[in-house]
């Protein structure tokens, strides 16, 4: 061995048992644990769409114009139906704001005149949004009209759910000959126009709320029974249904308990899509004359109405066909958002 050998061999230090340290089981322990918390599908989802900035600020928009019209009766500034003829035609005018078309003054041949002192209005009486022809306050129409609108599309909704689900869960689950048959009379309900529904509806019913419901309510169903059809024949070949049938667990209790909630994410999607659609089916039903009876409103009468006299009162309609696209656009944009947030190949 040469002496720079020797030397290497002399400098290596000795590894003895007392320079290592057992690990504690503790320790073993914390470091298999799993540092994010478990959750279920529905409050993954919900982490997910409070990430989506859009359709979160939907949802708050949502939620004031659906508290607005229910509390209607107590924050309305006005008997809705109310007509004081001596007050038609109105322009708007809000307390503290001097800004032509908010202050009610009106332009009549190049001069500006204070309407509601020349209509003899009292000093404490305002009308936010202006009034109609017959002198009936906007803005208390407007919520009125919103809740009755709301109302129809979340009934309409509601069947939608009902009819759809249990239709297209039964016709997937059972297959064969069955689904052949109810696919058939699915396509022979498609082929009718829901216009001619609704028209039959009012031969037979009164014009009102309950015929355009129930006209929503034959006709709406038909595109989420296919998509829950679609999804069912999808799911009831997967392990964990095959596992469910060799337990011996009844067909009913397996299309219920198993296929249905993990349908719940397409079925919630569908819903959301279908409620601004009967909301503008109503709007358009109610601008064609075959809806909502006077003197009640609704955003569709509300158009109609505003519509008659846009050329020289514009914000007649403005208002409520702008509160009509705003429902129907924060609906579609929370739909996309839960669509986002249902989806499980997502990522963050």
């Amino acid at each position: 061995m040469s002496e720079k050998e020797l030397r290497n061999t002399t400098a290596m230090p000795t590894i003895t048992k007392d320079l290592f340290e057992s690990a504690s089981e503790s320790s073993m322990q914390d470091k298999e644990k799993i540092s994010a918390p478990s959750l279920s599908f529905m409050a993954d989802s919900w982490r997910r769409l409070k990430k989506n900035k859009v359709a979160m600020v939907s949802l708050i928009i949502l939620i004031i114009i659906s508290m607005s019209s229910l509390l209607a009766p107590v924050i309305a500034p006005h008997d809705p139906n109310a007509q004081t003829v001596q007050y038609a035609n109105m322009p708007p005018k809000i307390p503290g704001i001097d800004i032509n078309g908010l202050n009610g003054t009106v332009k009549q041949n190049g001069v500006v005149i204070d309407k509601y002192e020349a209509s003899n209005v009292p000093e404490d009486v305002y009308y936010y949004l202006g009034t109609d022809s017959l002198g009936r306050d906007l803005l208390s129409r407007i919520l009125y009209g919103t809740r009755v609108s709301l109302f129809i599309a979340f009934m309409a909704a509601l069947f939608n759910l009902t009819l759809g689900v249990v239709y297209g869960l039964t016709s997937g689950w059972l297959g064969g000959k069955v689904d052949n048959i109810m696919q058939r009379i699915l396509e022979i309900l498609s082929g009718v126009p829901n216009l001619v529904v609704v028209i039959l509806m009012l031969l037979v019913l009164k014009p009102g709320i309950s015929s355009i419901i129930i006209a929503l309510a034959l006709t709406e169903w038909l595109s989420m029974a296919r998509v829950v059809r679609a999804q069912t024949l999808k799911l009831k070949n997967q392990e964990y249904i095959l596992a469910a049938r060799t337990l011996g667990q009844s067909p009913m209790k397996i299309a219920f308990r198993h296929i249905l909630p993990n349908l719940a994410g397409v079925i919630i999607i569908q819903v959301m899509f279908s409620i601004p659609s009967a909301i503008f089916f109503e709007a358009f039903l109610s601008f064609i004359g075959i809806g909502i009876p006077a003197p009640n409103a609704s955003l569709g009468t509300l158009i109609n109405d505003g519509y008659k006299t846009f050329r020289f009162l514009p914000h007649l309609m403005w208002y409520p066909a702008g509160i009509m696209s705003v429902i129907m656009i924060c609906f579609n944009l929370l739909a996309d958002g839960l669509r986002d947030a249902f989806d499980p190949k997502m990522r963050d």
